[in-house]
């Protein structure tokens, strides 16, 4: 167990900082946007399981030569007043500390997705009093704004995508055909799970820079996701332009209902993200998707996707071994 802290710790540090930097730096993500979101997700957990792993298994040394062992140990004490003498200062800080960053991790999820659904649920009492049908689906809805704008409002059935008829006026039949297909992408995908987790790890530990790294990273990669379900339908000049027009509207765009609401992951698409934002993010989102149409690159190979898969597995297995196998590294 005493290896077994130092490990879990390293691997925290190695996951938290140059990781992250050297995944946010690097051009094949945009190349396989994919299985680069599932690389960020299992940095993320595995991160987080090494960080509390490492406090709680150096905490629970001196009563058990492995966890399961140290739990029991640390229950007795707890529930059946069993003498604590054999824990020394730094190790009830450290178990201390395990305690309060898990019961901070899981209160931030969880209040997170709280603001998120309070905020998506006035969002939709505002698209009651000012949206109208589209008339050509019902799950897309207009509101009355002269700058182009298009979202989707995540709901299960009651999810729905909103756009601007300034952007409907703006736009050949062809390219909001590419904008509602991207933004029923993003609906069909859940995107919005992801851009929770991401926002909650980001809540929780916000004076970590990676965690804003990890956050614009997996925000830009959902938009590539979806302009490839686009781009099945729609041509990359069509596409392009589209962009490229809604962009254009970013900074009239923030008096819309959906202003302001990209970020928290409320209304998630791209297109909505530059006239709702009008950020440094939202314009740097743009500009890697413009860029990635513009200069397409191939697909990575088969058997690089498979190496970071495998890595993906490696990652989230280390940690958790390192936890439960009685006994390991003594």
């Amino acid at each position: 167990m005493f290896w077994a802290s130092y490990l879990l710790a390293v691997l925290a540090i190695i996951l938290a900082w140059p990781v992250p930097i050297l995944l946010s730096r690097a051009q094949w993500p945009a190349r396989s946007p994919f299985t680069a979101m599932i690389l960020w997700q299992a940095i993320a957990l595995a991160g987080g399981l090494s960080m509390i792993g490492a406090m709680l298994v150096y905490g629970l040394e001196p009563i058990g030569d492995n966890l399961i062992a140290g739990l029991r140990a640390l229950a007795g004490m707890v529930l059946f007043n069993a003498p604590t003498t054999a824990l020394g200062f730094w190790h009830i800080f450290a178990l201390s500390a395990a305690a309060l960053l898990t019961a901070h991790l899981v209160f931030t999820l969880l209040l997170t997705y709280y603001k998120i659904e309070r905020q998506r649920r006035r969002h939709r009492e505002l698209l009651a009093l000012l949206a109208s049908p589209s008339g050509q689906d019902a799950g897309t809805l207009v509101i009355s704004h002269d700058s182009p704008v298009a979202y989707c409002l995540p709901g299960g059935a009651r999810s729905v995508t909103v756009l601007s008829d300034g952007l409907m006026a703006a736009l050949e039949p062809e390219e909001l055909r590419a904008v509602l297909t991207h933004e029923n992408a993003h609906l069909s995908q859940r995107h919005h799970l992801l851009l929770w987790a991401f926002a909650a790890w980001r809540q929780a530990l916000p004076w970590l820079p990676t965690t804003r790294m990890a956050q614009e990273s997996v925000s830009s990669l959902i938009e590539m996701l979806a302009d490839d379900v686009a781009l099945r339908t729609a041509s990359k000049a069509t596409l392009i332009k589209a962009i490229a027009i809604v962009a254009s509207g970013s900074a009239a765009g923030t008096d819309s209902p959906g202003a302001g609401q990209a970020g928290s992951g409320m209304a998630l698409s791209g297109f909505e993200a530059a006239a709702a934002t009008g950020g440094l993010e939202s314009a740097r989102t743009t500009a890697s998707r413009v860029s990635r149409l513009l200069s397409p690159q191939p697909e990575l190979p088969r058997a690089a996707r498979s190496v970071v898969l495998t890595v993906c597995v490696l990652l989230l297995a280390l940690p958790t071994a390192l936890l439960v196998v009685p006994g390991l590294l003594g």
